[in-house]
């Protein structure tokens, strides 16, 4: 079963229905963001999850400290690094909770996605962007991934109803990251996009 990330969540109602259709886990976006949250916010949605929902704290670039003092207000389980950060900060963080975020341009970005297997949880691949960090609603050339390479591969980029058989059809995903694609506005999730994807996703498998 293809795990589900639902991602930019602000607002404790979205929270809700994408726990209740089965979501993995939810991402909260610390990092300058039209779905920026502040950790307070982040921390009351968080505490009126059910169990079992991973909760995803998305950073760039951010001091490890930093990092840290956020995940303990929130209760973070996973840690979402969407910039520049080598290896050796997912090694300082835990390699057991963080997810390391990869924009992909070209064949040279999966060779640099793989030097990061083994010091994280898992590899997310996203659409490269030469002004913004992640989120852009953008798709990226599939045929690119190479899940054989990225045993916790993560796909993320454009995601959305008219595509999202595509993508478990060519890549084969260890998860998917959707955010845009399910939304009414930035950081505001569209209830019937929500079910819909969810239901695309399940009719791919």
């Amino acid at each position: 079963m293809t795990r589900i990330k639902v991602c930019g969540i602000t607002r404790p109602e979205d929270a809700a229905q994408a726990a209740a259709l089965g979501a993995w886990a939810l991402g909260f976006v610390f990092a300058k963001s039209p779905r920026r949250i502040q950790p307070g916010q982040a921390a009351r949605i968080a505490s009126g999850l059910p169990e079992g929902i991973l909760k995803v704290g998305v950073f760039v670039d951010e001091a490890p400290n930093l990092i840290e003092a956020v995940a303990e207000e929130v209760g973070l389980d996973l840690i979402q690094l969407h910039g520049t950060e080598p290896a050796e900060t997912c090694d300082l963080l835990g390699r057991d909770r963080v997810i390391k975020a990869i924009r992909v341009r070209c064949e040279e970005s999966l060779a640099q996605a793989a030097d990061y297997v083994g010091h994280c949880f898992a590899v997310l691949l996203d659409a490269w962007d030469p002004l913004a960090a992640g989120g852009t609603g953008k798709s990226w050339d599939w045929s690119l991934a190479s899940p054989e390479r990225l045993p916790r591969l993560i796909l993320a980029g454009g995601l959305g109803l008219d595509n999202v058989d595509e993508a478990i059809r060519l890549v084969g995903p260890w998860a998917l990251d959707v955010s845009s694609g399910v939304e009414a506005a930035p950081g505001i999730k569209d209830p019937e996009l929500l079910q819909a994807f969810f239901q695309a996703v399940r009719e791919a498998e």
